[in-house]
């Protein structure tokens, strides 16, 4: 008993931030924002180069790096969140990419 007491109250526990936080990216209202990210940014890639907003899509960009970074540096890497986001900064970065090359 004593030992399981210790545990609960240590700083990695279940009593802490850190120890829930990779395991909520599993919430199907997460999973399923960061599938719609994805899948809105596979349709973007459809579109013609006017039709992109810089800001919006720099903006997203920046989000997601913030983001990326976050789930590499908590404790408990959370390898979901980083996937995500990954998956997002790259469809963001092609999409600067396109726009850069659209407005010269």
């Amino acid at each position: 008993m004593a030992s399981f007491r210790s545990y609960l109250n240590s700083p990695v526990g279940p009593k802490k931030t850190h120890f829930w936080g990779p395991s909520l990216t599993l919430d199907l209202n997460y999973c399923t924002n960061c599938n719609w990210w994805v899948w809105q940014g596979r349709e973007e890639i459809k579109k013609p180069p006017d039709m992109i907003s810089g800001n919006m899509t720099g903006a997203i960009f920046v989000f997601s790096a913030l983001f990326m970074r976050f789930a590499w540096m908590v404790q408990l890497r959370n390898y979901p969140l980083l996937t995500c986001h990954a998956s997002n900064e790259t469809m963001q970065l092609y999409q600067l990419s396109r726009w850069a090359k659209g407005n010269g």
